[in-house]
């Protein structure tokens, strides 16, 4: 019987998972806090305060500057990130969540594109058959009730919206891998917050909500969840090839599914388990391939 354990998976790979389950727990909170009539942008407003404050604190506790080394790449991060934030918020708001968590969920396929074409990067076999496992499971999961008459109902502007915010996590996390190299992980993070914050706060405009109590610990709880997945992600793609790192950010579909189940008793269906199933035969592909690429390097 081989002896398997978590020390033999990649360090990046497990950054990659912690950081899917830190998402997972976020989306949670942030579908728990909507339940008390708090306006989206004000989660997200919610959510860049926290993770602003707890990464201006680490850069701080590491002594190092502020604004980083490449200024422009690094407000460029910042600006793609918000905004393919901003476009996944609104596809979710104009698009039923099951065409809107498709469209998001090709993330990982631009990624791996832009990685060949601007980082260069060699895409594994396994990492193909990861993603292409998980857009099969993900249509399984949310897609069987699909029509085609229904989808040519949808608005086509929103579709628009939720490729671009798919595109722009890809673009995202392509810069992030690049700096990597040069700038350390808070700096990176903090520069997200910089610019999500004054953007969302513009967009809610005079439909702030005062949270009560309850509602106030849970946006506490979706910025803390945030910072541990995007210092996850970025810790990940310092460690791993970008097309490779984020095929795991499908695994956080499997968690939702899981915390759906214990927090809102949101039994799966069939189709739900069969999705999830082929989500994680990708993704133990792609841990298999990563093992296999690591023993050859090494050898």
């Amino acid at each position: 019987m081989p002896n398997f354990s978590l020390n033999k998976i990649p360090v990046g790979v497990r950054y990659m998972l912690m950081s899917a389950f830190a998402f997972a727990l976020m989306s949670s909170c942030v579908k728990l806090v909507h339940t008390y009539g708090i306006p989206v942008f004000e989660i997200v407003a919610a959510r860049a305060v926290v993770s602003l404050l707890i990464s201006y604190v680490d850069v701080k506790r590491k002594r190092i500057d502020i604004w980083g080394n490449n200024r422009k790449l690094l407000l460029t991060r910042g600006v793609t990130g918000s905004l393919s934030l901003i476009c996944v918020y609104y596809a979710v708001s104009t698009l039923p969540l099951a065409e809107a968590t498709i469209l998001q969920y090709l993330n990982p396929v631009f990624t791996a594109v832009l990685a060949i074409l601007f980082l260069k990067e060699k895409v594994h076999i396994s990492t193909i058959i990861c993603i292409v496992c998980s857009i099969m499971g993900l249509l399984l999961m949310v897609g069987p009730g699909l029509t085609l008459d229904h989808v040519q109902q949808l608005p086509l502007f929103s579709i628009g919206i939720a490729l671009l915010g798919a595109f722009g996590s890809g673009v995202s996390y392509i810069i992030v891998k690049q700096l990597s190299s040069t700038e350390d992980s808070s700096v990176i993070i903090l520069y997200f917050p910089l610019i999500a914050l004054p953007l969302s706060v513009l967009l809610l405009g005079d439909d702030f909500v005062m949270p009560t109590t309850e509602a106030m610990f849970l946006l506490l709880f979706v910025g803390i969840f945030t910072q541990f997945g995007q210092v996850g992600l970025t810790k990940a793609m310092k460690v791993e090839v970008a097309s490779k790192a984020t095929a795991y950010s499908y695994i956080q579909v499997v968690f939702s599914i899981i915390l759906g189940w214990l927090v809102f008793s949101e039994v799966p269906s069939a189709w739900t388990l069969a999705g999830g199933t082929m989500i994680v035969i990708g993704a133990l592909v792609n841990v298999i391939g990563s093992l296999r690429a690591n023993k050859v390097t090494t050898a």
